[in-house]
């Protein structure tokens, strides 16, 4: 598959990161098993291999706002988040505002399954957790 169509795409999360990877041609992506961070530390070395595996053209990150635009305490985590990425791997990186996109995949989860999938499903994959 041709490299200029390859993104992936991170759900910035001082714990936990979703990823994804997607392709310009068919605009569909497919969730990847998160990442688990330690002490608000991204694993760079999964990073390096999700890029080195999948050779993307750029990088997408989800940028939480609340709605009146103020920010979330993890925003300021992840605007620092692009920044990192593009210096470490010198590719474009587009910031993604995502207001209440956990609360649609929950919603999501919860109409597939009720409480019970809720208590065992995450929002940052379509992997069991």
């Amino acid at each position: 598959m041709d490299e200029k169509n390859i993104f992936l795409a991170f759900d910035y999360g001082t714990t936990n990161t979703g990823v994804a990877v997607g392709q310009k041609i068919t605009k569909s992506a497919s969730t990847l098993t998160p990442l688990v961070s330690k002490n608000m530390i991204p694993p760079w070395e999964k990073i390096d291999d999700l890029i080195k595996a999948w050779k993307p053209h750029a990088l997408v990150v989800g940028v939480p706002y609340q709605f009146d635009d103020s920010e979330f305490d993890v925003t300021k985590h992840a605007i620092n988040f692009i920044s990192q990425l593009e210096k470490r791997y010198k590719l474009p990186v587009y910031p993604a505002e995502e207001r209440l996109t956990t609360k649609a995949a929950r919603a999501e989860i919860y109409k597939r399954g009720g409480y019970r999938a809720l208590q065992n499903e995450s929002v940052d994959s379509d992997r069991n957790i």
